[in-house]
């Protein structure tokens, strides 16, 4: 199954003045292991890049084994095993190896999906052995005790040293009152590292790192049957490995739910600044007032200089240097967040003046002028963020990631330009309460 879209996209700046606008074709397509593909074809440099994703988040942690996920995407650059007539490579011989190829392999666990990233010219013979040497490592990483024992104990090194960090014991307590139990507030421990042991890691990279559940953007300079032949020869050992088992659905994962109660943290710490937090559980990246919420914060708190929160918090009364809003939506509702630093004894006057803008924002929304502004800043500033393969990869793997339409990026503008300030009240309205939020304030001057 194929279907494709036409991107379009400012070329101003990358071809000259005057280019005007070009399309770009996206084309999506399943193969037979199940894995998603999503290739933007572009023959500007000899270089492809390629990004899998898969569940296998923190969401996926068990609650005693709080960053399983994290633990386990780390010690995928480790080495990896024997594999047919390629030797063993310890992560000493595989850097190397890498290195060699002037190519590159990572991965990376976030809240919602596991990522690895292959960049590689694309010259058939090099991209050929840096896609054989990725695929290896995907399929058979060494997870050698030793090595995580090494990890582990620098890891909990780690975070003993952000525990003398105002902000890192602000965020975590923010996270954990805003999320509750969902896994999206699981505070990784000393204690919780202790029991993340390599068989713990080896069955988490089977149940979740399989073909059939991979979603894979490619973009750079090949063409959609080289593309495809790349990522089979990518997926391979994983469809080897696992067609025994076959692709049962993952356990659902609970959504995060709404705040009851208004819930306040007052946290005594040496610190030469307050940190004050305001939030609450906002919107899965799925929900119906993407655009809305989009277009409003950048008014609310999103837009920096021109935000009503810096003009009141900062500019009218000079209570922080820096003050911001900001939505996290995933798979599941991410947090709502106004930060802010300020003087000890200058907290409760911040934090008061900070409700009250966002009180006043919920019940009226904003101005027509300010929707303007806001709608011209967004659509001016579009074409950076699609203006290089990586930025443009990173899209396009969201898109698939959300399940978005192929034709997201081609009606963004549209989208926002469509916003009106009813929409922004409405959805505001609708995902904020302000009566039922979370107050984190650090470092507070005692009265």
């Amino acid at each position: 199954m194929k279907t494709r879209t036409l991107l379009a996209i400012g070329l101003l700046g990358l071809t000259g003045a005057g280019a005007g606008w070009a399309g770009i074709p996206i084309e999506r397509w399943t193969q037979a292991s199940g894995a998603q593909v999503n290739l933007v074809s572009s023959r500007s440099i000899p270089m492809v890049d390629v990004q899998l994703d898969f569940d296998a988040g923190d969401r996926r942690d068990p609650a005693s084994q709080a960053g399983l996920a994290s633990a386990t995407a780390g010690m995928i650059g480790k080495g990896v095993l024997a594999a047919g007539s390629e030797v063993a490579l310890d992560e000493n011989a595989l850097g190397e190896a890498w290195a060699d190829l002037g190519a590159s392999f990572s991965a990376h666990a976030g809240s919602d999906r596991m990522t690895f990233a292959l960049r590689s010219l694309s010259y058939p013979d090099l991209l050929r052995r840096a896609t054989a040497l990725a695929a290896r490592q995907l399929a058979h990483p060494a997870l050698d005790a030793s090595i995580w024992a090494r990890e582990r104990e620098g890891l909990k090194a780690a975070l003993r040293e952000s525990n003398t960090r105002p902000a890192t014991v602000a965020g975590r307590a923010f996270a954990q009152a805003v999320y509750g139990d969902h896994p999206y507030g699981y505070d990784t421990t000393e204690e919780s590292l202790a029991r993340i042991e390599v068989p713990d890691m080896r069955a988490f990279h089977r149940m979740h790192i399989q073909a059939c559940r991979a979603k894979v953007t490619v973009v750079g300079d090949v063409d959609r049957q080289q593309a495809d032949q790349l990522v089979r020869q990518l997926l391979e050992p994983l469809v080897l490995q696992s067609s025994a088992s076959g692709c049962g659905a993952l356990p659902g994962v609970r959504e995060v739910q709404p705040l009851k109660q208004a819930l306040e943290r007052r946290i005594a710490f040496p610190s030469a600044q307050a940190h004050v937090l305001i939030g609450q559980p906002g919107y899965p990246r799925n929900g119906p007032d993407h655009f809305a919420l989009t277009v409003g914060n950048y008014i609310l708190g999103g837009g920096g200089f021109v935000s009503r929160l810096t003009q009141e918090v900062r500019e009218k009364r000079g209570l922080s240097y820096s003050v911001y809003s900001a939505f996290a939506p995933g798979l599941h509702a991410g947090a709502f967040t106004i930060g802010l630093e300020t003087r000890p004894d200058q907290a409760k006057q911040a934090l008061d003046v900070a409700r009250s803008v966002l009180n006043e924002f919920v019940t009226q929304g904003p101005t027509p002028e300010e929707l303007k502004d806001a709608q011209d800043h967004l659509i001016g500033g579009f074409a950076l963020l699609i203006d290089s393969n990586r930025k443009l990869l990173g899209n396009v793997a969201n898109m698939a990631w959300n399940d978005l339409p192929l034709d997201y990026l081609d009606t963004w503008t549209q989208r926002v330009s469509a916003v009106t300030v009813a929409d922004i009240r409405r959805a505001f309205a609708r995902v904020l309460q302000p009566e039922r939020q979370v107050t984190v304030v650090l470092g507070e001057a005692t009265p």
